[in-house]
């Protein structure tokens, strides 16, 4: 697996740039405008599928050699099994019980890809995600649900309109869930 590069902006930098990107994680990208020659004073961030050019010495840049994974369900025996499964498909796995612990996780530790319950305390899966896309992050989203109390699957498709990339009714198999996983970060 080829590392990737991200980058996040510097506190003594962040004046001047949007909100959100104070605290985030961004994929860098290869340059996106021909028109533009390649600067090595500046790098491209993927903004939520749309690229954008910065001043690099801005950024704080790092290199993964793994793709990173956030697991968010209230279950810990559902968190714990897609570790298991993710980590041995080659994956770092990260691991939230709750919308607002993997709020900050999101935040330190920048993930590919966060996969989250829909029904969870504190904050809910669909807050969660509805906050992800409002940060123009470059995080793909699956959410999952049993449907809750109600058994009603129409909370997945609204987690698709708030920006879930997929959505999984439980129960799954865990080889559903890894090829859903390595068909988003095969996308780009």
């Amino acid at each position: 697996m080829t590392p990737q590069r991200w980058a996040r902006l510097l506190p003594k930098d962040d004046r001047g740039y949007p909100a959100h990107y104070i605290g985030q994680w961004f994929r860098v990208v290869t340059g996106q405008d021909p028109a533009v020659p390649p600067d090595p004073d500046y790098i491209w961030l993927d903004l939520g599928g749309k690229a954008e050019r910065v001043p690099s010495q801005h950024f704080e840049i790092v290199e993964r050699a793994k793709r990173r994974i956030l697991v968010v369900d209230d279950d810990p025996g559902i968190r714990r099994t897609l570790e298991i499964a993710l980590s041995t498909a080659g994956y770092e796995v990260l691991q939230a019980q709750d919308g607002e612990e993997a709020t900050r996780i999101w935040h330190e530790q920048g993930p590919d890809v966060l996969i989250t319950d829909i029904h969870m305390p504190k904050k809910s899966g669909l807050l969660l995600i509805e906050e992800l896309q409002a940060s123009s992050t470059s995080t793909r989203v699956i959410a999952m649900t049993d449907g809750g109390p109600a058994k009603d699957f129409k909370l997945l498709g609204l987690a698709g309109l708030l920006g879930a990339v997929r959505a999984i009714a439980k129960p799954f198999t865990l080889d559903e869930m890894v090829k859903t996983v390595d068909q988003e970060l095969s996308r780009g």
